[in-house]
């Protein structure tokens, strides 16, 4: 588990409303809040989602329709994105969302309550399986997104900002099937990018910090980095596939 850096004053004091809101609402109900993602990392980009999980002992809709207003806000002032899940479902979603939770489980911080993401048991079955639709997903999304977007650069960087996460997360799971590790999912990626020779990664992982960074890439390298990652994306399913998936 990671120890969030000191948020931005605006994203505290919106995430610290939010909070208020839900304990006021959920009252006894709400059992933990947990941060996780770049924001449980102190590494929030301008194009980083503020992601909250809310682990609830039921779901009640007083309670939901009186955080709503609050949620709605703050999701438009910082990108907060919050998942409700019940206590009982954890352990399931854990399972089902098996890449996104190895990642929650390597980078969180409890705000309040109890700790459910520490010591969490993701089978491997499950991880390798969801890693390759992760990354099977990803591919097909970036192919059809070029398509659609090529002529706009500036939507270009965009996704190639939006694609760090996903396959930053998939890079912490593959590292976890091989048994290995990375202090961090930017330097997951790294590694497995490294791990694949004939390719000069470093300029093209720079240039998805840049996009992150909310800097527009110009139109030749946006296009270049946008195949590179896409070359990237096959390369790690490739990866994932011969690890073997029982499902």
């Amino acid at each position: 588990m990671t120890k969030a850096a000191p948020l931005p004053d605006i994203v505290a004091r919106w995430l610290d409303d939010f909070i208020q809101s839900a304990e006021d609402a959920f009252k006894e109900d709400l059992l933990s809040v947990t941060l996780f993602g770049s924001a449980a990392e102190g590494r929030l980009r301008p194009s980083s989602d503020v992601n909250l999980i809310l682990v609830l002992k039921r779901f009640d809709q007083t309670a939901a329709d009186q955080v709503s207003d609050s949620f709605r806000a703050a999701h438009a002032a910082i990108i907060l994105e919050a998942m409700f899940i019940l206590e009982t479902e954890v352990a399931l979603a854990a399972e089902a969302f098996a890449v996104k939770f190895a990642d929650i489980e390597t980078r969180h911080e409890v705000l309040v309550g109890k700790d459910y993401f520490s010591d969490l048991e993701i089978p491997l079955d499950a991880l390798k399986f969801r890693v390759r639709q992760v990354l099977a997903n990803q591919i097909l999304r970036l192919r059809e997104s070029y398509v659609l977007n090529s002529a706009q650069d500036e939507q270009l960087s965009r996704i190639v900002a939006g694609a760090a996460g996903p396959l930053r997360a998939a890079a912490v799971t593959l590292l976890k099937l091989q048994g290995r590790s990375a202090p961090s999912p930017k330097e997951a990626l790294q590694m497995v990018a490294h791990d694949h020779l004939g390719t000069a990664w470093d300029p093209v992982l720079l240039a998805i910090t840049k996009a992150r960074d909310g800097v527009s890439l110009s139109s030749d390298e946006a296009r270049s980095v946008y195949f590179s990652i896409l070359d990237l994306a096959n390369l790690m399913l490739d990866d994932a596939n011969k690890l073997g998936a029982s499902r």
